[in-house]
């Protein structure tokens, strides 16, 4: 119990010291700047701008995968429900006036679905773009740990030599 409290405690000035890093980033301060004024080591600050970094980089693809196509499916209903009633009004209306008012929305609300629609594409392209990106990167990073993995097993080649040649 006492370790879970010390444990929260922890995890609360880590969160709070990466809020600060955080606002102190944006300011236009260093890291080396954010370490003196947090006082702490400026390995910790690396740390904590590598961490929100990947926490930015999640929230954008959690942003582009689920919030703005959730949130163009819902305009694109409203001014649809917009549409079908300005059409009512103008077919059930006699007066000029409000007739005149439900076309000139109607044709609003026309240009925007157009630009919704048109901006969609846009959005598409914008994702398969990050996926793309995301995609190199992975490979990029599958080729450095191979990289790494033959390095380290010619060391241990080499030292199986030096071994068997009777040097130790």
């Amino acid at each position: 119990m006492v370790q879970l409290l010390i444990s929260k405690t922890q995890q609360q000035q880590i969160e709070w010291r990466r809020g600060r890093v955080l606002e102190l980033s944006s300011q236009g301060f260093s890291q080396s700047d954010i370490a003196t004024v947090l006082q702490v080591d400026k390995s910790i600050i690396s740390r904590d701008v590598a961490y929100l970094r990947h926490q930015a980089q999640e929230n954008l693809q959690k942003h582009i995968h689920e919030t703005i196509p959730e949130e163009y499916q819902k305009a694109m209903v409203s001014i649809d429900q917009i549409l079908k009633m300005c059409w009512s009004i103008v077919s059930k209306t006699a007066d000029e006036k409000t007739r005149l008012q439900a076309l000139a929305l109607i044709n609003e609300c026309t240009r925007h679905r157009v630009d919704l629609s048109t901006s969609g594409v846009v959005i598409t392209d914008a994702i398969k773009y990050v996926n793309a990106k995301m995609d190199h990167l992975n490979n990029q990073e599958k080729e450095i740990l191979q990289d790494i993995k033959q390095e380290n097993d010619t060391k241990k080649g080499e030292e199986e030599t030096t071994t068997t040649n009777g040097v130790f």
